[in-house]
């Protein structure tokens, strides 16, 4: 490309960024943490003082457990901790939200936010009390009582599949803001 004398080549138009992602990080979290919380309400509700319910041939078990702890019974008698955790997460989550321009990330944050809200509201509004209450976990895979894997519910699935995106994006280049790193 020539110039004429004095002036200046073209400059590229600015690249448009992506959209933000917040109504769908919103919806997301939403849609998940009514699930979870509808679920945890049916199984109190049914499943209380009853043996666990094999479903799928006995690869599920459906029983309820209130688990005072985190992820595999760990800091069981530390639940006011965890829940400070769970609300210092949801607050940072609602932060950031502002800044994604990726659906991937918004799906993915979006999980984690509904999964620590609701095991946040367990632990703010069920036996034994606020910021000791128990979270109610239903869900036993290939054995009941946890044998064969921790009992776990919706909001923890929300948890893990939220962050296992996040890993595989990262792992992928694909940034919050919409960007793809290159490969060197």
């Amino acid at each position: 490309m020539s110039t004429e004398q004095g002036s200046q080549p073209e400059a590229a138009p600015p690249q448009e960024l992506p959209k933000r992602r917040v109504g769908l990080l919103a919806v997301i979290a939403v849609v998940a943490f009514a699930l979870d919380l509808t679920t945890k309400a049916i199984v109190a509700s049914t499943l209380e003082g009853h043996e666990p319910v094999r479903v799928l041939g006995g690869l599920v078990y459906l029983q309820i457990v209130r688990n005072p702890g985190a992820a595999f019974s760990m800091a069981t008698g530390m639940t006011w901790v965890l829940a400070l955790v769970a609300t210092a997460v949801v607050v940072v989550l609602i932060w950031f939200a502002g800044r994604l321009r990726s659906v991937g990330w918004a799906i993915g944050l979006g999980l984690i936010l509904a999964g620590a809200f609701g095991n946040l509201m367990d632990r703010l509004f069920r036996a034994p009390g606020v910021l000791r209450g128990h979270v109610v976990d239903f869900i036993s895979v290939f054995a009941p009582n946890g044998q064969a894997f921790p009992v776990f519910n919706v909001a923890d699935s929300c948890i893990t599949c939220g962050a296992i995106l996040i890993v595989l994006l990262t792992l992928l280049g694909r940034d919050y803001d919409g960007s793809v790193r290159s490969k060197k």
